[in-house]
């Protein structure tokens, strides 16, 4: 076989993992039949290696099924055709092997056994303590009830339910890894849709999120969130930020909890938070439109710290979404005088730079050496970021704004 026919060959044998994989969260037997609820993975490079593909079948389908509520689980395969061994000399990928790895033991690969226990498992009932109740409009307009429930390692049958849910995490948040749940320093956050099914009431696993409490010295305690997904199904109705909200509203009263912090936050975590620290902050004085033009201050830092438990770094950017949001960006002096508060922090790490390199000098440290010991930018190289990161920031600042007009109105 030449070159280009090798090509040939294993392009017809290779597919995406991403699209071969297909997740259910299965609530009724008719579900299976149903592709509307059906969803995709965003990556599955944790299972499937770096370039998410998948050699030695055609039409390939991986099926992860889940009973919506207690996520027993049904993996299936489907191909049209797959790779002759002895006659190509080539071996199909092992389709089975990385996925048992990251599912809890139990799975089953039968759809008859599947369908039986969907038909046998009855109501879920959520564990832990109920702590929000809430309710969203879907796209079609009708109402859909949520609740939030939270515990510890030793709330009875946590581990294992987060043992079942947390594989999601490797199929949509990047770099994701699983948690030491012996640790009883965790605490989870689950959130569940309450339904009707067959005239009884019933629950779907919406989403979770993980916190663990570190220790502050000398006596206190910084919960930081670890992760946190809503699964597909239920993304786009603002479960996102009700979530985040309970878990603040579960640390605020506690007046051993410092602050509140993020573990490696995604883009759209990072937006999520901004959104609902916004939100909360918006309401206090400090924050008002008066002060804001004012510049950040330490009223400020304090009041969020105390008030929502907001870190100082963070209290900052909410600083300047809120302040942009109150600034005339038509009226060049006020528009000027924003950007030029933002871009002052922007540059703090340049300033530092150039002090090292004026200490440097000081010492007759030559000008190749010094480039060599610091992240040296010329002036023009600094502006030029400078400018690109401002930029950035006040896009990812104007989605915030956008979505905090919408609670306003």
């Amino acid at each position: 076989m030449d070159l280009q026919s090798m090509r040939r060959f294993a392009e017809k044998y290779t597919v995406d993992s991403n699209e071969a994989i297909e997740f259910k969260l299965v609530r009724r037997k008719e579900d299976l039949e149903n592709d509307s609820t059906s969803f995709k993975p965003e990556m599955s490079h944790q299972i499937y290696g770096e370039g998410e593909k998948i050699f030695g079948y055609k039409d390939l389908s991986i099926k992860i099924y889940y009973t919506a509520g207690h996520l027993n689980t049904y993996v299936g395969t489907e191909y049209t055709a797959k790779v002759d061994q002895k006659k190509f000399d080539v071996k199909a990928d092992n389709l089975m092997k990385p996925l048992s790895n990251v599912l809890p033991p139990g799975f089953t690969t039968s759809l008859d056994e599947f369908c039986s226990v969907l038909e046998k498992e009855g109501p879920f009932k959520p564990m832990g303590e109920l702590l929000n109740v809430f309710s969203t409009k879907d796209k079609d307009g009708s109402l859909r009830n949520f609740e939030v429930y939270s515990g510890d390692v030793d709330t009875e049958g946590f581990k294992s339910y987060h043992e079942r849910i947390q594989t999601f995490i490797l199929f949509f948040i990047d770099a994701a890894s699983f948690i030491d749940v012996d640790d009883n320093k965790w605490r989870f956050f689950f959130v569940f849709e309450k339904y009707i099914k067959d005239g009884t009431q019933d629950y779907a696993v919406a989403g979770y999120a993980t916190i663990y409490e570190y220790y502050a010295y000398p006596e206190a305690r910084r919960p930081r969130i670890s992760q946190m997904l809503v699964l597909p199904p239920f993304q786009g109705c603002g479960i996102g930020s009700k979530l985040l909200k309970t878990v603040y509203d579960a640390y605020i009263p506690d007046k051993a909890v410092r602050d509140i912090t993020v573990e490696d936050p995604s883009e759209d975590f990072i937006r999520l938070r901004d959104f609902v620290d916004c939100s909360h902050c918006m309401k206090l004085e400090p924050f008002s439109e008066e002060n804001l033009k004012k510049g950040f201050s330490e009223s400020m830092a304090t009041e969020a710290r105390l008030k929502f438990k907001i870190n100082k770094k963070q209290a900052r950017r909410v600083y300047e979404i809120l302040r942009l949001r109150a600034t005339n960006v038509h009226d060049e002096d006020e528009y000027k005088k924003f950007r030029i508060a933002v871009k002052s922090r922007l540059n703090i790490p340049f300033q530092k730079v150039e002090q090292q390199i004026k200490k440097l000098e000081g010492k007759s440290v030559s000008e190749e050496e010094i480039k060599a010991i610091v992240d040296y930018k010329s002036k023009e190289e600094r502006l030029e970021m400078l400018d690109k990161e401002y930029k950035q920031l006040e896009e990812e600042y104007n989605h915030v704004i956008s979505r905090l007009e919408k609670i306003v109105d």
